[in-house]
C-alpha cells in the first residue's frame, strides 16, 4: 500500500494545457507530486520504466501510439503497473478493453476535480476505480459478448483498427507502431476478415457507429 504522502504521478496527455491544468490540480492536493509528463504513448512507455511512478495517468487519444497500446505494452512488461485512464471517451468498448488488459481505473475528462484526486489515490493504492459517469458503460461492458463486433480483435488489431478508421495509411500506421508495412497489411486483412468488412471506409463507419472516433 502506498502512503498518501508519497504518491508519484506520471501524467500523459498530448495537450500541454490539459497537462498543466491537471498538474496544478494534483499538486494542490496533499501528498501528490507529478514527477514526469509525456505527450504520446511511446514516450509514456519509455518514461514509465525510467521514472518508476506510483501511478500513470493516461489519456487514450494521442498522436502515434495511443494510450491503450501504451498501456498494453507497459502491462505486458510490468503486470503490477498502476494505470488510470482519463479520457473524453465515455464508451463501453474502450472501458472494457482497458479493464480487460489490466488498467485499474477509468474516468471521464468531464469528471469533477475531486474525482480525479480520489481516483489517483485509489489506483495508487492498487484499488480499481471507475468514475460514476462511467457506471452505465461498465454495466454494458460486463454484458459485452458476441454482440460486440470487435470482441475477436486482439489488442494490437484494435489499435490498428482505430488508426485505419481514422484515415491513416498502412505506411503511416507502420511508422506510428514501429511495424513494417507488410505486417500492418497482414493485420489489416485479419481485421477486415474478422469484422466482415471489405474496405477502410467500412472500418471508419463502424468506428463512428460505435462511438470510437474522437470528435
Amino acid at each position: 500500500m502506498i502512503s498518501a504522502e508519497s504518491i508519484k504521478v506520471f501524467l500523459v496527455d498530448d495537450h500541454e494545457v490539459v497537462r498543466a491544468g491537471y498538474r496544478r490540480l494534483l499538486e494542490a492536493s496533499t501528498g501528490i507530486t507529478v514527477i514526469a509528463e509525456a505527450a504520446d504513448g511511446e514516450s509514456a512507455y519509455q518514461g514509465f520504466f525510467e521514472h518508476k511512478p506510483d501511478i500513470l495517468v493516461m489519456d487514450l487519444s494521442m498522436p502515434g501510439v495511443g494510450g491503450l497500446e501504451a498501456s498494453r505494452r507497459i502491462l505486458a512488461k510490468d503486470k503490477t503497473a498502476r494505470i488510470l485512464v482519463f479520457s473524453v471517451y465515455e464508451n463501453e468498448v474502450f472501458l472494457s478493453r482497458a479493464l480487460d488488459m489490466g488498467v485499474l481505473g477509468y474516468i471521464s475528462k468531464r469528471s469533477a476535480s475531486q474525482v480525479m484526486i480520489d481516483a489517483v489515490r485509489k489506483v495508487a493504492d492498487g484499488e480499481s476505480y471507475v468514475g460514476q459517469e462511467m457506471m452505465p458503460y461498465l454495466v454494458k461492458a460486463r454484458n459485452l459478448t458476441e454482440e460486440d463486433p470487435l470482441s475477436e480483435l486482439t489488442p494490437r488489431e484494435f489499435e490498428i483498427f482505430l488508426l485505419l478508421a481514422d484515415s491513416k495509411s498502412v505506411n503511416q500506421v507502420g511508422d506510428m507502431l514501429n511495424l513494417s508495412p507488410k505486417t500492418v497489411g497482414h493485420h489489416c486483412t485479419s481485421i477486415k476478415n474478422k469484422l466482415d468488412i471489405s474496405d477502410i471506409a467500412g472500418l471508419t463507419r463502424l468506428a463512428i457507429r460505435l462511438g470510437l472516433m474522437n470528435a
